[in-house]
């Protein structure tokens, strides 16, 4: 079998219900009360499995304003959403967002052993550490973690956790009715974990599921993410503006993982887009940029001013970036980091300044959505660039909903040309307790 052959392409749904622009909900097709209507997440996964999608994602934060897109703006909470999306589905993985900022160790690491039970070994936790300053007050702070401790908390928290859901080995319940033995206590192991932010004795009051341990995930793209993403996580979610772009993140974060003594196989990195379906590049083109000229400048403001900490930004159409928010670009949060993959377009330009702001609203916005232009030959034809091209960019996609599009989850079944390929998936994600990827023995991915 070839290395073709072999590399299959893992695909990531990411539901986000009315949207996490400002412009999803009005589509007629798409439930107004869509972030928080189970069913319509449960029908989404459905679809997203049936199409032989690995897993499907559910973001969140702990922070909103008046002027948040409408998906964050009422939302369900991605735990207790994803239980019920797990009792009705079988095969595909459930990855829910969690911060290590502002939760427990202790509490996570039960919330997400309880999903991978009732789940029977199909759960993810996409580890953040939370970049909004405004959060910190909804939990009883005056003062959110600066940059440096939260990245340097969430990777002893997740040591934490990892260490708490091995409290049990996997024999440690013999449950032997004849001999009156349930537990064998020889195999329930304490924590006892002393260190710098965290001190928990366990152990943890859950055995292993299936895959033994949920799969870890992670998202940040600044250099203390990547260093967090290559040593704790099993799949990185990322955005890139092109190939070139993603080239270079894939080659530096698996470079960081070899580094560190990891095998740099067992990180899968999947970039995020948004297809734009169309019959040639030419016409994916046009209809991207007929898309921007539609957008309300105004509601692009707000997205800009969330990467500042919600900076309220004038609307006048001819006035640039000021430079104290130009001296201040590399605070930028998230998706907008001056050392951000993406950043080598719009944002750049902005840091530097001299642009508008429209141009900078809109080319924050297609960062920060994952946008990328799209033609069927670029997946049918060999000739052109299709997955196996993409082997050193990413090991799969998560396409997420674009402006008015009424399939959030991308899940329309897998067209026959692509299955004949080596790129499709053709029996559908591991299932249950299976891993995805050889020599990750436990997990999925």
């Amino acid at each position: 079998m070839t290395e073709a052959t072999q590399r299959q392409l893992h695909l990531g749904a990411i539901l986000e219900g009315v949207g996490a622009d400002h412009s999803s909900w009005l589509d007629p097709d798409l439930p107004g009360d869509a972030s928080i209507d189970i069913d319509w997440y449960i029908d989404n996964a459905r679809a997203a499995e049936a199409a032989k999608f690995d897993l499907v994602f559910i973001v969140d934060s702990p922070y909103i304003t008046p002027d948040t897109a409408p998906h964050f703006l009422n939302r369900l909470e991605p735990l207790t959403l994803l239980s019920a999306v797990a009792a009705s589905t079988s095969r595909i993985g459930l990855v829910g967002t969690l911060t290590t900022s502002y939760c427990e160790p202790y509490n996570v690491a039960r919330q997400f052993g309880s999903l991978d039970q009732i789940s029977r070994g199909r759960a993810g936790w996409n580890v953040v550490t939370t970049g909004l300053e405004g959060a910190a007050r909804n939990y009883g702070r005056e003062e959110h973690f600066d940059h440096q401790l939260r990245y340097a908390r969430a990777r002893e928290f997740v040591d934490v956790v990892q260490g708490l859901w091995d409290s049990y080995e996997d024999d440690a319940f013999p449950r032997d009715r004849a001999a009156g033995i349930f537990l064998d206590k020889s195999k329930q192991h304490r924590l006892d974990h002393k260190g710098t932010h965290f001190s928990v004795a366990g152990p943890l009051a859950l055995s292993r599921s299936a895959q033994g341990q949920p799969v870890i995930f992670q998202a940040g793209d600044s250099n203390e993410g990547r260093n967090l993403g290559a040593s704790i996580a099993e799949g990185t979610f990322t955005s890139a503006e092109d190939f070139e772009t993603g080239r270079a993140y894939y080659a530096d974060i698996k470079a960081r993982a070899g580094a560190l003594g990891r095998n740099p196989d067992h990180l899968k990195i999947l970039p995020g887009l948004v297809p734009i379906i169309a019959e040639t590049d030419e016409e994916a083109q046009a209809i991207a940029a007929a898309q921007q000229q539609t957008l309300d400048i105004g509601k692009l403001l707000v997205q800009v001013g969330r990467a500042f900490n919600y900076h309220d930004f004038p609307l006048r159409s001819g006035c640039t970036l000021p430079r104290p928010v130009r001296r201040d670009a590399e605070q930028l949060q998230g998706p907008c980091r001056a050392d951000h993959p993406g950043r080598a377009g719009g944002k750049a330009d902005a840091a530097r300044g001299g642009l508008s702001f429209r141009p900078v609203a809109v080319g924050l916005r297609g960062i920060a959505r994952n946008h990328r232009r799209s033609d069927r030959a670029l997946v049918h034809r060999p000739r052109r660039r299709r997955f196996p091209a993409a082997r050193d960019a990413a090991e799969g996609f998560r396409p997420v909903p674009g402006a008015g599009g009424a399939d959030p989850a991308g899940a329309r079944p897998v067209p026959r040309r692509l299955c004949a390929s080596d790129v499709a998936r053709t029996s559908g994600p591991a299932g249950a307790g299976q891993p995805l990827c050889a020599g990750a023995a436990g997990h999925r991915c």
